[in-house]
């Protein structure tokens, strides 16, 4: 009886958490694909809640040996809610693929993902 009186005030609570603005966040993050053979073609699409504090968006695809990144500057509200950004011929790795949406005090939010780049037979290594 104790364990669902606590169940059930744990639920109750978790209704009246708030709740982000139409329940998005404000950056979201899909890497495409996430593990292949080297060189890897990777695709990121960023879509970002649209907001006034929207100023820049950077995208950074690094591993222990290689880094690849991306910035963009956004015009507030009247930025475009997705954006992609491709990266051909990454070398092999185990990749952190990172975006960070920044705002003008700074940073809004940050995501991230991991993308396994395998090397074959004649891939580039340094």
């Amino acid at each position: 009886m104790r364990k669902t009186s606590i169940a059930l005030a744990v639920c109750a609570g978790l209704l009246v958490l708030p709740a982000t603005v139409g329940g998005s966040q404000p950056i979201t993050l899909a890497v495409s694909p996430t593990v292949m053979q080297a060189p890897g073609f990777v695709s990121v699409r960023v879509t970002i809640e649209s907001d006034d504090d929207n100023r820049m968006l950077e995208i950074v695809a690094q591993s222990d040996e290689f880094t690849r990144s991306s910035t963009i500057d956004l015009d507030g509200r009247r930025a475009p809610r997705l954006s992609v950004f491709d990266y051909p011929n990454l070398p092999p790795g185990l990749y952190e693929v990172s975006g960070l949406l920044i705002g003008t005090h700074g940073k809004r939010a940050e995501v991230r993902r991991t993308v396994n780049i395998m090397p074959t037979a004649g891939s580039w290594r340094r």
